[in-house]
């Protein structure tokens, strides 16, 4: 599959879903807020949103779904705004359940350091700590899938977190859904872009519309920081 946005030639067939992860939490205290309630974007958080907002302004986007927490609607609410549409919340684009949510998760620090907790981690295949990729999988796909038939030959915004999209963009590019949490290609703000022709994937790509506004320790690829890791903000 080729990669970047728009790859394929537009025509009444081709609907394109634009999958992106939320912008920057307020999290001072570092915690793992998984799917609780009243984790908010913070002021470089809205600034995320309104850049990708700036950067979709001329796209033929009819359609904008989010996931039901607070960070994921505002991340959808200027991207709505800018083109005239009301926020459809999809609960199959929520974050990943996590027996860790709530507790911290750092690196040498957290939740970890207690061995009661060591047994919710023997299986990182399935995984044993949170909700099965496979669940993911399918919901995730069912929401891309609704959106690209609530825009058909248009495109579509749907606004989720960090691990369902990479999961379900492995398994559209036919990856193992088992894998090292560092190598994510999924920025905050980022855009994961899927390609339909029909109702078949034709192609999948990535970009980073606020790329400039994101924390280097949390980039794609970057090393985790003591007090700074990145799951933190999924």
């Amino acid at each position: 599959m080729s990669t970047g946005e728009g790859s394929v030639k537009k025509n009444d067939d081709i609907t394109v879903v634009h999958l992106m992860r939320h912008g920057e939490v307020e999290n001072p205290e570092g915690i793992l807020y998984g799917r609780l309630p009243g984790y908010h974007l913070s002021e470089l958080g809205r600034r995320m949103a309104d850049r990708v907002a700036e950067h979709l302004a001329g796209r033929d986007i009819t359609h904008v779904g989010a996931s039901p927490l607070e960070r994921a609607q505002e991340t959808a609410e200027p991207i709505a705004k800018s083109h005239g549409l009301d926020i459809a919340t999809d609960e199959r684009l929520i974050e990943a359940g996590n027996v860790f949510q709530g507790k911290t998760f750092g690196v040498g620090d957290g939740a970890l350091r207690r061995p009661g907790n060591w047994r919710h981690v023997v299986n990182p295949f399935k995984p044993s700590w949170g909700e099965p990729y496979v669940e993911q999988v399918v919901r995730m796909k069912g929401a891309l899938d609704a959106a690209r038939d609530a825009a058909r030959g248009h495109e579509a915004v749907l606004v989720s977190h960090q691990l369902p999209i990479w999961i379900v963009r492995s398994f559209v590019e036919r990856r193992r859904l088992w894998h090292d949490p560092r190598r994510r290609e999924c920025t905050l703000a980022s855009l994961t872009t899927f390609t339909y022709q029909g109702d078949r994937i034709v192609s999948v790509g990535y970009s980073e519309p606020a790329r400039d506004l994101v924390p280097a320790h949390l980039l794609a690829g970057a090393k985790p920081v003591k007090g700074k890791g990145k799951a933190f903000g999924a």
